[in-house]
Formats: C-alpha cells, sequence, structure tokens
C-alpha cells in the first residue's frame, strides 16, 4: 500500500540567483498534522509563477522516496530531505512508470486525480544546486507528477493512498513524459495520450501539434512541434548567396517593394506563405554589414521572391535599402524560414482571418495569394482587417481588393487612424483604430484560424480581443517585428538595457544576434550561447536551460554550433539550443 510520508508546503519568496531576482514556490518545507487542500493549492502553500505551476490541473506536485534514493546514489548526496524537489507530496510508492494519467486517489478525506508529469524548470535545479536536474529528471524517467484536486478534504502524513478509479488508456506518467520530450513520437501513442481526458490542456496541445507533425499536416516541418514553433520546410540553401534586385518598386512612401531573382535565371525555391528572408547589407570599411529579415510579400511558388521595406527613422538598414539598392544589384539573402505560415488548406474549410498593421500586412498578402489561388478555397470564408493612418500609408490596397474579389466570400475592413481629406469613404473603411471593441463588433467566426502581424501591443490586445470573442488560442499566430519578447519565467521584472554589442576582442568567432541587431566575439567567457545573448542584453526564451523543454530553440541562420550538454532530442540543423550550446565558427542567429 502506497503512504504519504510527509506533507511539504512554502510560500513565494524571492531569491538571488546569477544576478537576477527570482520569484519561486519551489522552497518547500515538511509540517506535520492535518492540512486542508483545496482546490488550488494546500493550506500554506504557494506558487510564484502560474504560468508554469499551480492552477487546477497542477494543485499538488509529487514525487517518490525510491526517486530521493536514486538521486541520493547518482548525485552522491547524503543531504536530500522530503520537499527538496519542491513536491508536495513526498510518498512511498507511487512510482512514475507505474501510475498512469487519469489515476484517482484518496489521501484522509481528499480525492485527486493525476493530470500531467512535472514540467522541466530551471528552478528545481536551482534549489538543489545542480543545474543539470531538469534534464536528468526526463532522461532517467523520474520527473513526478501534479494532481488535480476532485474532492477537498484534510490529509496528513502517515496517511495510506488509496486508489479509487484507474485512469483511461493505462499510460503512465513515465510514458507521458517520454512521449512529449524524447523521440519518437508515433502517431498512435499520441492518439492514445489524448484520449486520455484528465490530461492537462496544456499536454493535450503540445500532443495534438506533434500528432499534426506526425501525421505529416506540418508540411514536412522538422523539430519537436509540441515544444516550440518549428520550421516547416529544411531552408533551401545554408548560409547566404547572391539574389538579383530584379526591380524596385514604391509601395508608398516608406515602403518599397525588392523583386529578387536568381542572378544566373534559374527559379528559386518555392517559400512558405508568410515566411520571410534574411538580408545582409553591403560591408564596408567601417562595418562588417548587418543582418535583417524581411516577410515575403509575393505570391508563393512564383519563380522570384518579393520583399517590402518600410523606412525607419533610423534605421540604418532599411535606409541602405531604400537609397542605397538598385535594379541589377545583388543582395546577399539566406533562405525562407520561418513557422509563421497559412496552414495545410487540404482538407480544411475553416474560415481564415487575416488581421495586420502597417507593414506587418506583408506575410499575410502572401496567404491571400495562396487563398485566392487555391482552388478549394471558395469553400472558405475570408477575412481582411488591417490598421494603417491613412490612404497615404495604405500599402497594397488595390492589389489586396483584387485578390479578395477572386474569393467568393471575403470580408474587407481597413481603419484608418488618422484619416485625411479625400481618403476613402466606401463600406470597407472605417476611421479609427482597430481596437478589442471593434473587433468585438465584427461578428467574426468563433471557429478561424487567425493570423496576426504588426508591432507587439498592437498583437497583443488584438490577441486578447480574439480570445474574449471565443477564438481558440491554439487557432490565433502571430508574427511580431523585430526582436521577439524574452521569456524569463520566474525571475523578477527590472529595467532592462537595450540590446548592445560587445567589444570584438581576440580570435573568436563572431556571433550575430540578427533581429536585435547587435554582435559580439566568442571568446570563452561564457558557457552558452544563451549567457552571451544575455551579456548583450539579447531578448531571450528559456525556461530549462538544459536541452529539455526547448523555449529556447532558435533558427540558426548561418554556421554551426556544438552542444557543451547533449539534448534530450537534437534539433534540426538549421536551429539551435542556445542555452547548452556554443558556436562552431561564425553563427547568425534569429534572435
Amino acid at each position: 500500500m502506497a503512504r504519504l510520508l510527509s506533507v511539504n508546503v512554502g510560500l513565494p519568496r524571492d531569491v538571488p540567483w546569477r544576478g537576477e531576482t527570482v520569484h519561486t514556490g519551489v522552497f518547500k518545507s515538511p509540517v506535520s498534522g492535518p492540512r486542508r487542500v483545496r482546490r488550488l493549492n494546500i493550506e500554506g502553500d504557494g506558487q510564484g509563477d502560474l504560468r508554469g505551476h499551480g492552477g487546477e490541473m497542477r494543485a499538488v506536485l509529487v514525487y517518490q522516496a525510491d526517486s530521493y534514493r536514486h538521486w541520493a546514489a547518482h548525485l552522491g548526496r547524503d543531504d536530500l530531505v522530503h520537499g527538496n524537489f519542491g513536491e508536495n507530496f513526498t510518498v512511498d510508492g507511487l512510482a512514475d512508470d507505474e501510475v498512469c494519467v487519469g489515476d484517482r486517489y484518496r489521501i484522509g478525506t481528499a480525492v485527486f486525480e493525476v493530470t500531467q508529469p512535472r514540467v522541466t524548470c530551471y528552478r528545481v535545479g536551482m534549489r538543489l544546486g545542480e543545474p543539470r536536474l531538469p534534464a536528468l529528471l526526463v532522461s532517467h524517467g523520474r520527473p513526478g507528477f501534479y494532481l488535480r484536486v476532485v474532492d477537498e478534504g484534510e490529509v496528513e502524513a502517515g496517511q495510506e493512498i488509496v486508489k479509487v478509479a484507474d485512469g483511461p488508456e493505462r499510460m503512465t506518467v513515465a510514458e507521458i513524459d517520454a512521449l512529449l520530450y524524447r523521440p519518437p513520437h508515433p502517431a498512435d501513442r499520441l492518439e492514445r495520450a489524448l484520449r486520455v481526458d484528465a490530461l492537462s490542456p496544456g499536454w493535450q496541445a503540445s500532443f495534438r501539434a506533434l500528432l499534426d507533425q506526425a501525421r505529416g499536416d506540418g508540411g514536412g516541418a522538422a523539430g519537436n512541434a509540441g515544444l516550440s514553433p518549428v520550421s516547416v520546410t529544411r531552408p533551401a540553401w545554408d548560409g547566404f548567396r547572391p539574389l538579383r534586385v530584379e526591380r524596385v518598386v514604391d509601395e508608398t512612401s516608406d515602403v518599397r517593394s525588392l523583386w529578387l531573382t536568381a542572378p544566373d535565371g534559374t527559379p528559386l525555391p518555392a517559400a512558405r506563405p508568410g515566411q520571410y528572408l534574411t538580408v545582409r547589407t553591403r560591408r564596408t570599411d567601417d562595418t562588417p554589414g548587418t543582418v535583417r529579415s524581411y516577410s515575403l510579400s509575393g505570391p508563393p511558388g512564383a519563380p522570384g521572391y518579393r520583399i517590402s521595406v518600410k523606412r525607419e527613422e533610423h534605421g540604418r538598414a532599411s535606409t541602405w535599402m531604400h537609397t542605397g539598392v538598385r535594379a541589377g544589384d545583388d543582395l546577399q539573402a539566406a533562405a525562407p524560414r520561418g513557422a509563421f505560415v497559412l496552414q495545410d488548406l487540404r482538407e480544411d474549410t475553416r474560415p481564415v482571418v487575416l488581421v495586420s498593421a502597417g507593414v506587418g500586412v506583408t506575410p499575410l498578402l502572401a496567404m491571400l495569394y495562396a487563398l485566392a489561388a487555391d482552388a478549394d478555397a471558395s469553400q472558405r470564408q475570408v477575412w481582411w482587417l488591417h490598421a494603417t493612418r491613412n490612404a497615404r500609408t495604405h500599402a497594397f490596397d488595390s492589389e489586396v481588393r483584387g485578390l479578395l474579389s477572386r474569393l467568393p466570400d471575403a470580408r474587407f475592413r481597413v481603419f484608418y487612424s488618422r484619416p485625411e481629406p479625400g481618403d476613402p469613404r466606401d463600406a470597407g473603411t472605417t476611421p479609427g483604430r482597430l481596437t478589442a471593441d471593434a473587433v468585438a463588433q465584427l461578428g467574426l467566426p468563433r471557429d478561424a484560424q487567425a493570423y496576426l502581424c504588426g508591432p507587439d501591443h498592437f498583437m497583443r490586445s488584438v490577441t486578447e480581443a480574439l480570445q474574449h470573442h471565443g477564438i481558440d488560442p491554439l487557432n490565433i499566430h502571430t508574427e511580431i517585428f523585430g526582436a521577439t519578447p524574452g521569456s524569463t519565467p520566474g525571475i523578477a521584472a527590472r529595467e532592462r538595457s537595450r540590446p548592445h554589442s560587445l567589444p570584438f576582442s581576440g580570435p573568436g568567432p563572431r556571433v550575430e544576434f540578427a533581429r536585435s541587431q547587435v554582435s559580439a566575439t566568442w571568446n570563452g567567457d561564457h558557457d552558452s550561447l544563451l549567457e552571451l545573448a544575455e551579456a548583450c542584453d539579447v531578448p531571450t526564451r528559456w525556461s530549462c536551460r538544459t536541452g529539455v523543454c526547448r523555449t529556447c530553440e532558435t533558427a540558426l541562420m548561418s554556421g554551426a554550433v556544438d552542444y557543451t550538454t547533449e539534448p534530450v532530442e537534437q534539433p534540426p540543423p538549421t536551429s539551435a539550443l542556445i542555452c547548452c550550446s556554443r558556436p562552431d565558427g561564425d553563427v547568425i542567429l534569429d534572435l
């Protein structure tokens, strides 16, 4: 009979770590006597980061005494005590390879249901001074698991744990954990996991993404779609190659399109609608050139590419693209990349909503071309929503209207935030901003696939409005200009410097962070590319910092990396897990 050995609680606290302050509830200590268990946690307990921990599906964390003994031997530790792994219940029995998601247990007067394995997180490693621990928990098959509180009640150390129901499909915690984090990811096992209603929504979403990938619905995507957006196709060429500027077209006073072809006249490899092209500006004696990414705005499948560049007031690259590039010039470009692409049109008749602001129109224009060219798109309802200042800044207006006219069920709305006299006053043009209230009044279909591109604040507000309207968050796809927002779970907010280069010193490889427009020399002062990016104040995304969760996965636009710690699952060669890698020569990262 399994037994509850210890009840451990702890309220969130601020802890210094690597020059930052971490707000965390990972520090748990045993308590004596009965404790009330409620829907969200145990009396006297709390979670510091509710995005990754806590909530109804993760109310109580369980870890086993047998795993304590395993880690004491493996790590050579004799100082481990109950609560050290951040668990609420330390138990005798209930091994991860025996307990199944959906199993129900009675402890004291409370009833619990197993919902998911522990999520990999750097904080358990921080707690024990073992940074490798998140990866070890997965590779050794000992993650522990979360419980949902079915019936509230009181529990106390020493009580027996009685199983009251078996979960469907009989998939163990260890099996579910490995199915997400470790290859292979067979479709039949993913389908079984998705039949377990007790499995938490986040894990279900990850398995649905992996299932789409396993079935080939991801267009040949490489990587682990359950953990991070994946590149839908392998880039057509490595590094940079010359592309010829065939012609230049001014769309507005500050948006210029460049049509690019292969210098030898052969058709360029097809790009997916929504992908971007990365261009390196010309090197001079004073500067090594810079790298910028621009969405492809032309028809997918055309023999050449079109990029459309907005001239920024202090933008060195955009100014050069507007003033220093002429028809007949050659540009150095990396192959089209990006996971922000129109989903496969086959056997999908759901409505499509395309929402953009300013030059964010460019990837959505490529998607509109694909919809207009697809014979089955006539079954779809297509909404085009665009926000700009006025008619003078409204790029591609006639082009968009022409494409929409080829779709029998298309809806068109443009919002002018600063209209001028003489601007169009037709039924599709509205003075004012594209706000949450405006979205609510449009009557958008709730089963739509929505694609958004524009400034960060615009995307946040529209995304929230779409979710509030009832569109599934999994059906809302976004692309952001410039550097993507960082994700540093549990790190206390503070004023941060703008991304900045580091002095070039020594013979080490050059590392370029393309979106942030900064670079540095790799000279061995940092343990990983992630740490180098942090030293440059480049926004980064990470969670485990040990090559498991893939939150840090970054497109590798040029060059190659070595891994200082072998990842649990190797990423494709076109991307890098920057938390555990270093450059093998010069590299350009999409950060």
